[in-house]
C-alpha cells in the first residue's frame, strides 16, 4: 500500500459541527485534521499551523481529530507485537495498565487503563487493539500472565509466553511509564 492510498477515503466532507466557537477559521480545523490523517503527528501539524499564523496545542488539534470522529488509518504491518500489563498507582488508587509495542522499533500501538486486571479486561484492551489495527497474521509475545494468554487462546490468536527477548520491549516502555 503506497503512502498516498489511505488518503482516499478522506477526501470526503468532514463534519464540523462540534466547533463551539470561532476561535478558530474552519479552514484551518479541517487542514489541521486531515494533516494529521495523512499521518503527520499531533505536534507536527501544531507546527504547520503556526506556519500560517494559527497557535494551537496538539490537545486541541487531538480534540479536533476526536470530535470529528476522525482516526489515522494503520499501515503498520508487524509480525510479533509485545502484550503486558502492569499495576500502576495514581492519586493513591491501583488502576493496571495494558499496553502492546512493537519489539523492533519500541512503537507503542495501544495502551488502555482499567481498574481490574480479569480475562474480560484483557479481552477489551486486545477488542480495542484488533479494532485499531489489521493483526490477522500478528504473534502476540506475553509472558506468564494469568488472563493474557488464556484470553488469546480462547479466540484462536497466534501466541508466544516468553520471559525475556524481544517480550522486554513492553517492559522498557511501562518502566517509563513508571
Amino acid at each position: 500500500m503506497s503512502e498516498f492510498d489511505r488518503l482516499n477515503d478522506g477526501i470526503a466532507w468532514i463534519d464540523l459541527s462540534f466547533v463551539e466557537r470561532d476561535r478558530t477559521p474552519l479552514c484551518a480545523i479541517e487542514v489541521g485534521i486531515r494533516c494529521h490523517l495523512a499521518g503527520m503527528s499531533l505536534c507536527e501539524v501544531s507546527k504547520f499551523l503556526e506556519e500560517y499564523g494559527i497557535d494551537r496545542s496538539h490537545v486541541a488539534i487531538h480534540n479536533w481529530v476526536h470530535k470529528a470522529d476522525r482516526q489515522p488509518i494503520s499501515t503498520v504491518s508487524v509480525d510479533q507485537l509485545a502484550v503486558d500489563e502492569t499495576m500502576i498507582r495514581l492519586h493513591g488508587q491501583q488502576f493496571w495498565l495494558y499496553g502492546a509495542v512493537d519489539p523492533y522499533t519500541n512503537e507503542i500501538f495501544h495502551v488502555s487503563l482499567y481498574p481490574t486486571a480479569t480475562k474480560q479486561t484483557a479481552r477489551w484492551f486486545l477488542t480495542e487493539l484488533h479494532r485499531r489495527y489489521q493483526l490477522d497474521d500478528v504473534k502476540f509475545l506475553v509472558d506468564d500472565v494469568d488472563y493474557l494468554g488464556p484470553v488469546l487462546a480462547e479466540d484462536g490468536c497466534r501466541f508466544q509466553i516468553i520471559q525475556h527477548g524481544n517480550r522486554n520491549a513492553i517492559e522498557r516502555v511501562f518502566w517509563e511509564i513508571e
